[in-house]
């Protein structure tokens, strides 16, 4: 497929801001207006007064390496979110062309689109909350650029059918399939198809299994033609140098992030046995993420219960196709017994 028949004319002609570390990251470096003399924060050893590396070179070459994938199609971005947004840059011009999501789902998706002013047209997830491959194709017009998926999906927690997603890429659209809870699942995803796959994009993170939300770090693996095309639009130095050195420190901890994950998968299977026993609680979603979405008859008097003892979860039931249903996240072995102990005491 020729990526650049789906991308916009104008940032095709695009000519992207050089900045000064584009070609020089050491020497006698007078020509960024730099502070030279130092800065007033040290820490770690890092040249803070400095500008950034724009090309990430040294967490691109390590994560290809953890990964045994190409550097060149990696990106790092701010968050998966700034990825996201990126593409809908990309590929979509704005009050012309639409994307589709399939609901429920991640809520950022519309958000970024709404930002860009780029029509969403929502596709809902079937009766397993997997995705329905003849109303997507259905949906599917001129105007549709790219098409938004979540797997494991938030908030249903389930990994979405990885053959409907590639049957999906066989059509003349852009696929982008949001890995952020993959590290939860018993699944390696389809970050090897990405990279044969040219119309196919997968975003991974760094806030979950990682423990990393505070730095704001994601990435994603596409074609090179597409991680160009990223390179292109970002910011010029959209990842600094604090989030460097974490993400290489994290990268190097990988056993200290498994010791994570199985701990939140015991704990996991744990709070989905204890829920089987309560009552109210009218059904379970099967989960491959770090939280589990149950249903109860009256979501906002539990939420609102757990929240006057302290315990904050997620009210999901006004999302589109998921009435009824909350959202726990695995917490400590402290904080899951809380819950289960304060949900138990509901009287409502």
């Amino acid at each position: 497929m020729n990526i650049n028949n789906l991308v916009r004319e104008n940032i095709l002609k695009l000519k992207p801001y050089t900045s000064a570390r584009e070609s020089h990251l050491n020497g006698i470096l007078l020509d960024a207006n730099e502070n030279s003399l130092g800065s007033v924060v040290e820490l770690n050893g890092l040249e803070l007064n400095r500008y950034p590396d724009p090309n990430q070179n040294k967490i691109r070459e390590k994560l290809s390496q953890l990964l045994s994938l190409p550097k060149e199609n990696l990106f790092f971005g701010v968050g998966s979110d700034e990825i996201i947004d990126l593409l809908i840059k990309i590929f979509c011009n704005p009050s012309e062309d639409e994307v589709i999501i399939c609901e429920p789902t991640y809520g950022m998706y519309k958000v970024c689109c709404d930002i860009n002013n780029v029509r969403v047209c929502n596709v809902l997830l079937d009766l397993q909350y997997d995705i329905d491959l003849l109303k997507i194709k259905n949906a599917i017009n001129n105007k549709t650029k790219i098409i938004f998926l979540c797997s494991p999906n938030n908030p249903t927690g389930n990994l979405l059918s990885k053959e409907k997603i590639i049957e999906l890429t066989k059509l003349n659209v852009i696929v982008v399939v949001d890995e952020a809870y993959i590290d939860f699942a018993n699944d390696e995803g389809l970050i090897k198809h990405a990279v044969e796959l040219s119309n196919l994009v997968v975003t991974r993170t760094f806030s979950k299994a990682w423990g990393l939300a505070g730095v704001r770090a994601g990435f994603s693996v596409a074609s090179s033609e597409i991680t160009n095309l990223l390179f292109k639009v970002k910011l010029p130095y959209n990842i600094n140098k604090l989030t460097s050195d974490v993400i290489l420190n994290a990268l190097n901890n990988f056993e200290k992030r498994n010791l994570f994950v199985n701990k939140i998968i015991e704990e996991r299977k744990r709070i989905e046995n204890e829920l089987n026993n309560i009552p109210f609680v009218l059904k379970i979603l099967p989960s491959d993420s770090n939280f589990i979405s149950f249903k109860v008859e009256k979501p906002k008097e539990v939420f609102s219960y757990l929240e006057s003892k302290g315990i904050i979860i997620r009210d999901r039931s006004n999302q589109y196709n998921f009435s009824g249903y909350l959202r726990v996240s695995i917490g400590t072995t402290y904080e899951n017994d809380r819950f289960i102990n304060e949900l138990k005491n509901f009287k409502g």
